[in-house]
């Protein structure tokens, strides 16, 4: 595991964020579960850049509560569905 997805972790542990937590997505009837882990493991895929992106907008999240650390997964598994889904029906 690279530093970039270490410090992602560690945010979510020392915020007493379960990394384990997930978030449901309910897309045309079919329900997707994704974890803030997954999604952490995910985007650490990307660039450095883009990593780096990822874990500064982490950090702005938690800096506002819990519930920003929320909004954040929730917004991030949003992303990566659409990306999916797109990518599946070849739009």
């Amino acid at each position: 595991m690279d530093t970039i997805t270490q410090e992602c972790k560690k945010i979510l542990l020392e915020e007493n964020i379960n990394p384990d937590s997930s978030i449901e997505f309910n897309v045309n009837g079919k329900v997707h579960t994704l974890s803030f882990e997954y999604i952490i493991d995910t985007y650490m895929q990307a660039s450095e850049e883009s990593r780096l992106v990822f874990l500064t907008a982490l950090k702005k999240s938690i800096g506002e509560d819990a519930l920003g650390a929320d909004k954040f997964f929730e917004g991030m598994g949003q992303l990566l569905l659409m990306t999916h889904l797109s990518e599946k029906f070849g739009a």
